[in-house]
């Protein structure tokens, strides 16, 4: 199995297709299994790399708490390993506050930057609903199967959990190949909590896409709106019928996503290579 060497901890990934690189960074909870849907719809024109992050599915454990920055450094770990000097990032949830700090940390290493259903974090960011961050406090305590099905409600959208029950199954059966252990996901946890960027988007060079479901209760759609119009130039896609896994709810979202990668792709320019070339 391949694994990347980020200190050291391994970094278990995956490459799937290929083209331009596509660095997939996937959300609290999840390993690389749970990106299935966007591998399979990005594969057929990019290099998609995929990785468990630390604490999840292949990848080593940590015995001690870390910060997103740890994380990003986890990423920057996957693309040397895999040989890719630049690729875009399109990072989700969790994995979205990662992306951050990899452009931020590593400006040089990134093409185009999707944030996908995340948030900036610190004072600016909209707050979660108390009634979201009680039910996410009890996870650690469910079965892995009876927490995928418990956050059902929380993690789709409407028009989802009422006629499309059998992409939620997809997604649970594919999520419950490696779910995370009670330490992992209080690390990440954690880890989210700490995360802050707001203060430091104006300094993103890459050109960047931030993607939302409008009917997310996990983190406000509003915060999509916070980190477009703090990042120079930013575009900004709101999918009003889908939820946090924007992904599974509206699969038009990662059609968008592959167009951006495309564009962004064939210019080899942007903010981000002319810091590079400027560097």
């Amino acid at each position: 199995m391949p694994f990347a060497h980020s200190g050291a901890l391994r970094v278990y990934y995956e490459s799937v297709g290929h083209g331009p690189a596509v660095l997939l960074i996937l959300g609290q909870g999840m390993s690389t299994d749970a990106g299935w849907r966007t591998v399979e719809r990005l594969a057929g024109r990019f290099r998609v790399l995929t990785f468990d992050n630390r604490d999840m599915g292949r990848s080593d454990r940590s015995l001690w708490p870390y910060l997103v920055s740890q994380m990003a450094s986890d990423a920057v770990a996957v693309l040397d390993a895999a040989g890719e000097e630049r690729a875009h990032v399109y990072g989700f949830s969790l994995g979205g506050m990662v992306a951050q700090e990899l452009a931020l940390r590593h400006r040089d290493r990134v093409c185009g930057l999707v944030l996908g259903a995340t948030t900036p974090g610190g004072p600016r960011a909209i707050p979660q609903d108390p009634e979201v961050l009680t039910f996410f406090s009890r996870v650690g305590a469910m079965g892995p199967e009876e927490a995928e099905w418990a956050a059902v409600p929380y993690s789709y959208g409407e028009r989802t959990r009422r006629a499309n029950g059998e992409r939620i199954a997809e997604d649970i059966e594919r999520r419950l190949r490696h779910p995370p252990d009670a330490l992992g996901y209080l690390h990440q946890v954690a880890a989210a909590a700490a995360h802050s960027t707001y203060g430091r988007l104006g300094d993103i060079a890459a050109p960047t896409l931030v993607v939302h479901g409008w009917q997310d209760v996990i983190q406000s759609p509003l915060n999509a709106r916070v980190l477009a119009d703090a990042i120079p130039g930013a575009e900004l896609r709101l999918w009003p019928r889908a939820g946090h896994l924007y992904v599974t709810d509206e699969p038009e979202a990662d059609c968008a996503v592959a167009r951006f990668l495309e564009r962004h792709s064939r210019s080899g320019t942007g903010r981000a290579a002319a810091s590079a070339r400027t560097a």
